[in-house]
């Protein structure tokens, strides 16, 4: 796993995506990302939408999003709200949310060129909370989590997280400097550690970054 750590880590995660996204389309033709919701990674989402890109051939989802009605404050999508190139919700407001599950599965790529993951105080990702072996193990690409912080919710599954060209994890403030840590150190606990660390970016602040020095090798954000 690749660790950066800079003043500016939301920014540096949105060139990071840029690169991936313009490869993607150079490459294949179109490119796709999957975002987290979530107040850290607003900054970066507001750099990506300013961003010179092709958008046309840009497609982005979402990796998890909370049950509950359009517009409400706990949901996620509002972030994507006017983003550029198609987006594509997760549809947390279908009366068969099993069904919807299945349907949002069906629009998926085959690989995503980037995911975009946070980390939650309790080493929480994608919704998936720890404890639940369940999600952790599903063989669904999206499938539904029971009450977590309140809410259920729909989520990628590990399988397509971890299938995905690059993923970039971004972290900030001192309240994530200890959760951090046991991720490095490979706390078994933490959800985040299902995630895989090949193809794996890290992008956090000093803050973020205090007590893990020990734990893995820091460069600063290329």
């Amino acid at each position: 796993m690749d660790i950066r750590v800079s003043d500016d880590p939301a920014g540096d995660a949105a060139i990071f995506i840029t690169r991936k996204l313009v490869n993607g389309v150079r490459r294949r033709g179109s490119a796709s990302l999957a975002v987290s919701g979530g107040n850290t990674p607003q900054p970066m989402l507001d750099a990506l939408a300013a961003a010179d890109l092709p958008w046309e051939h840009i497609t982005t989802w979402q990796v998890d999003e909370r049950i509950a009605p359009d517009h409400d404050p706990d949901r996620n999508a509002d972030q994507l709200d006017g983003f550029p190139g198609t987006v594509r919700l997760m549809p947390v407001t279908a009366k068969d949310l099993r069904a919807a599950a299945r349907r949002y599965a069906a629009s998926l790529p085959g690989r995503f060129d980037v995911i975009h993951l946070g980390l939650g105080d309790d080493g929480h990702t994608a919704s998936w909370p720890p404890g639940d072996a369940e999600v952790l193990a599903s063989t669904r690409p999206v499938d539904l989590v029971g009450e977590f912080h309140g809410r259920r919710r729909m989520t990628l599954t590990p399988p397509v997280i971890n299938g995905a060209r690059a993923r970039l994890v971004l972290a900030a403030g001192t309240g994530k400097s200890a959760i951090v840590e046991r991720w490095l150190l490979r706390d078994p606990d933490l959800p985040i550690n299902t995630v895989r660390r090949s193809a794996t970016t890290a992008f956090l602040d000093g803050a973020a970054a205090a007590t893990a020095a020990a734990a893995a090798p820091l460069a600063p954000a290329k």
